[in-house]
């Protein structure tokens, strides 16, 4: 199995404190707090207004930067807040590679809070609003938003590994996959988030107070993103009510989305019993939210 992938350089509140000492020194006295490392960035709180993000491998540097370049393009149109860089940091003698100082949003992970169901069309309207098309020099990613056919290799030896070892692949998440694969793509590429699991979806008092970490920003197949209404909202009645908010989805769509909700599990699930086992509680109960259907 594949867990987190390992840091390649130690990212400790020391370092951050010397980056905001070099660079923005007027932060630098600020409290600070280290918070989470997933599997490209490392984020630190900073004072009450901030929180400080760095890529921890060499491939998430350059995520990092499209979030810094076209994070403040899109998130005017947004109906929910998203963390748009404040600051910049440039790679030094110390450090190498761009960082970012972006406001701090309330809340925690869908993942360990309850969502109310009307924020469902809320999260469909925010969908509706990101969807659009992208510059010709949109962010290319190879793992979002691209036909399922060029991931299914990868999901078919995790599926594998977790029915050898974990005997936790239901026959009907095999058959919902094959017609993923088979349903054509009918749709034009747009604007995507390209990563909505329930980690990066933060709640408070029952609402969506943000949406994070937009590495995986890319232009591509819409239903990428809305494979997101199976990570959020089990309840299938809720699903169909979110679907009908967005407006004019084909059923190919929807079984495409619900093929990205079957890779977001299999491969939450498989990388979590590794090493982390809240990414593969996440990932068993995607896959028993495809089942409800």
């Amino acid at each position: 199995m594949l867990g987190t992938p390992p840091a390649e350089i130690e990212i400790d509140s020391l370092l951050v404190s010397r980056l905001l000492a070099q660079q923005h020194s007027d932060l630098q006295h600020l409290p600070l707090q280290f918070i989470d490392a997933g599997w490209d960035n490392a984020m630190f709180r900073l004072g009450s207004r901030w929180a400080v993000r760095l890529p921890r491998r060499s491939i998430a540097a350059k995520l990092l930067e499209n979030e810094q370049i076209w994070l403040p393009q899109i998130a005017d149109r947004l109906p929910i807040p998203i963390p748009t860089p404040d600051r910049i940091g440039v790679p030094s003698s110390i450090y190498p590679w761009h960082w970012s100082v972006i406001p701090w949003l309330p809340g925690q992970t869908a993942n360990l809070a309850y969502l109310d169901r009307e924020q469902a069309q809320i999260f469909a309207n925010f969908l509706r609003s990101l969807h659009v098309p992208a510059p010709d020099n949109a962010p290319v990613n190879p793992y979002r938003g691209v036909p399922l056919s060029q991931r299914s290799q990868m999901l078919e030896e995790r599926m594998q590994r977790l029915e050898t070892q974990a005997n936790s692949i239901a026959p009907a998440i095999r058959s919902h996959w094959q017609q993923a694969l088979n349903a054509p793509i009918d749709v034009e590429p747009t604007w995507l988030h390209g990563d909505l699991h329930p980690r990066n979806i933060l709640v408070e008092n029952g609402c969506i107070t943000g949406v994070i970490d937009w590495g995986d920003l890319t232009a591509g197949d819409r239903a990428t993103d809305l494979a997101a209404l199976w990570y959020l909202f089990p309840d299938r009645y809720v699903r169909k009510q979110a679907i009908a908010a967005y407006g004019n989805v084909s059923e190919a769509t929807l079984t495409r989305a619900k093929g990205w909700a079957i890779l977001f599990g299999i491969v939450l699930l498989d990388s979590g019993l590794v090493d982390n086992q809240s990414h593969a509680a996440i990932g068993q109960n995607i896959l028993q939210s495809v089942l409800r259907d």
